[in-house]
């Protein structure tokens, strides 16, 4: 199992609700999430100005055809909820590009 941290930050003027913010953002993770994420578990804490999430995806072996690395898969499940998600677009800015190669 490989895992990422990943923040999602909030846009400017809008307040997360820590009773339920964190786990509204898991709700729309596993909602969007596909096989060839490999996603096992995701969990979260609201900070006041983001949310910072630790996913945990399956190991995948390097030398298999279309292999992403397991930061570009967290980083395409997170764009992919972000575009599909009303509330995580009004409520966070667009996750920033992942700073490692594709492979």
């Amino acid at each position: 199992m490989d895992m990422v941290y990943a923040s999602l930050n909030r846009r400017t003027g809008v307040l997360g609700e820590p009773t339920n913010e964190v786990s509204e953002v898991l709700g729309v993770l596993w909602a969007h999430t596909t096989p060839e994420d490999g996603l096992e578990h995701a969990s979260g804490r609201s900070e006041w100005d983001r949310v910072d999430l630790l996913i945990c995806l399956l190991t995948l072996d390097p030398a298999a055809p279309g292999y992403l690395s397991v930061t570009h898969r967290a980083d395409a499940l997170l764009r992919r909820c972000h575009a599909a998600s009303p509330l995580m677009r009004h409520r966070y800015l667009p996750p920033e590009a992942p700073t490692h190669p594709r492979r």
